[in-house]
């Protein structure tokens, strides 16, 4: 077949031998060599895409609302800001399944389209007399669904490189999709200069402000993500070797290696997912009690707990980027099950210096309080925290840790130095552990479609990240840090102690038939 990599008569591009063997494992031609890294590098900005659809507005969505519906509650902000990712689980699954069986350009672009469709309601949600707020609901639960494309962009770009680039371009994935979350919050700061008036559009009435600036330009870049899908994306799967292989999601219908025979490890597929669960839930939790902890323990204002809460988990992006680009390195000298499991015991040391030492206390709310203050913070109040201060007087009322909060008393406080040592060693464990829970977690499935397991593993995450906020808010308020940052720590050394159980099967599906040395 001209397009063959192995009968055409082009000089191949790539080669590589298995020891032992005189045949080339890796041939590849140029033309199919640049078009399988333009379709992955497609899919890079596909995963920074749906990211930026989830940060891009989490800002505002309290303060809008408020603006559209004076009935919304903090607990009904809850369920807006968990709908994003009870889409994204739902979603997962399904079209993991359908890009196993059609080719994964009609996942993407679907859902892609979804999101557009989503964004552009989230826009609209103003218009209707009544019921605004569920209209917002179902916008964001759109968006989380058109989000579950993660699990088919991984499928691809797992099933599209061989044993040897895997690390590094699930790497590069997640460096896109930390630089989302990054991004995500500065798109929507720059936004808030349009202010909440804006312009309207009378014709479509269309109003163009600081809230639906942002999703209008995510509908914009979900269009032109479309184009690039259908002008650039090619299916390509290989081996683990790196050998082309036929499969049903070929438009062109080329085949060369058919898929190795044997069965995938389902104990490992079980414990990888349990992991991945686990680094996402810690990390979710992480981000949801940074802005409650500092204002309890250093009595900052909510203005305060905004602005360095957000320089930190912007600092924190910037090292997991930083961090992904030398995993990189370090696991060709390593391997992938040494770094998942030190950046688990690099987590564990993280939460155990959170817990509260010494004989200094933080300082009591005893005022009286007022609408302005926040005795019991639950998830949904989290983010009202984040925007309360811009829509009251500059009278920002008592300060430090609620007389609700009975621990107040008697749990020492967590110093400063303590907090940042703490959350520079999460930021260290986070990104090394989510990038290689999933990078095993691909060679262990092998060249087969990788689809449904992909949707199943992107669901767990999606579980983690609702979950965990309402683990750590319910604990915190109630018990205090310590007991919540002791529980946390358990949780990480069951983790530690089951990767220490399954460590021998956590390996690629060819080394485990013997078909590669590992």
């Amino acid at each position: 077949m001209a397009s063959s990599g192995i009968e055409t008569e082009q000089e191949p591009l790539l080669g590589d031998r298995t020891p032992g063997s005189r045949e080339w494992d890796i041939i590849e031609t140029e033309e199919h060599y640049k078009s399988r890294w333009i379709s992955i590098r497609v899919l890079y900005l596909t995963m920074f895409l749906s990211s930026i659809g989830f940060s891009i507005v989490i800002m505002s969505i309290w303060p809008y609302l408020q603006k559209i519906d004076q009935t919304a509650d903090a607990s009904f902000l809850g369920w807006v800001i968990a709908s994003f990712s009870l889409g994204q689980m739902v979603a997962s699954p399904v079209l993991g399944l359908w890009s196993n069986y059609r080719p994964r350009k009609e996942p993407l672009i679907v859902s892609i389209f979804i999101s557009v469709a989503a964004n552009c309601l989230y826009a609209y949600v103003h218009v209707p007399a009544s019921h605004n707020k569920y209209y917002m609901l179902v916008a964001r639960g759109l968006v989380g669904i058109g989000a579950g494309n993660v699990a088919v962009v991984r499928s691809y770009i797992a099933g599209a490189t061989s044993l040897q680039e895997r690390i590094s371009s699930m790497a590069n994935t997640s460096a896109c999709q930390a630089l989302g979350f990054i991004l995500g919050p500065v798109f929507q700061t720059c936004f808030a200069l349009i202010g909440e008036k804006g312009v309207t559009w009378d014709i479509i009435k269309l109003q163009i402000n600081m809230y639906t600036a942002p999703v209008l330009l995510g509908a914009f870049l979900g269009v032109l993500n479309i184009i690039l899908i259908l002008t650039l994306l090619r299916e390509h799967r290989v081996d683990d070797s790196g050998r082309q292989c036929k499969s049903v999601n070929f438009e062109e219908g080329a085949d060369e290696v058919q898929f190795p025979q044997g069965n995938i490890d389902q104990v490992a597929v079980v414990a990888s997912n349990v992991l991945f669960f686990v680094v996402l839930f810690i990390f979710a939790l992480f981000e949801t009690i940074v802005t409650p902890l500092t204002m309890d323990m250093y009595a900052w204002t909510r203005e305060q707990a905004v602005l360095y809460g957000g320089i930190i988990l912007a600092a924190l992006g910037v090292e997991a980027i930083i961090i992904l680009m030398g995993i990189k390195l370090l696991s060709k000298k390593i391997g992938e099950r040494a770094i998942l499991l030190g950046g688990l015991i690099i987590i564990w040391v993280g939460f155990f210096i959170f817990l509260p030492w010494g004989n200094q206390f933080p300082k009591i709310q005893w005022e009286d309080l007022h609408n302005n203050s926040i005795p019991n913070i639950t998830f949904g109040e989290i983010i009202i925290t984040l925007w309360k201060s811009s829509r009251e007087d500059h009278n920002e009322g008592p300060t430090g840790c609620p007389i609700e909060q009975a621990w107040c008393f008697y749990i020492p406080m967590i110093h400063l130095a303590q907090f940042l040592t703490a959350a520079v060693l999460i930021g260290v464990g986070y990104p090394s552990c989510n990038v290689m829970s999933y990078t095993l977690y691909s060679k262990i499935l092998g060249p087969k479609p990788q689809g449904v397991y992909m949707g199943w593993l992107t669901a767990s995450g999606s579980a983690a990240r609702i979950l965990g906020p309402v683990f750590i808010t319910q604990v915190y308020t109630s018990w205090g840090p310590r007991w919540a940052f002791s529980l946390v720590c358990g949780i990480v050394a069951l983790t530690i102690m089951l990767l220490g159980v399954v460590y021998k099967r956590l390996v690629a599906f060819s080394v485990r038939h013997g078909r590669i040395q590992e």
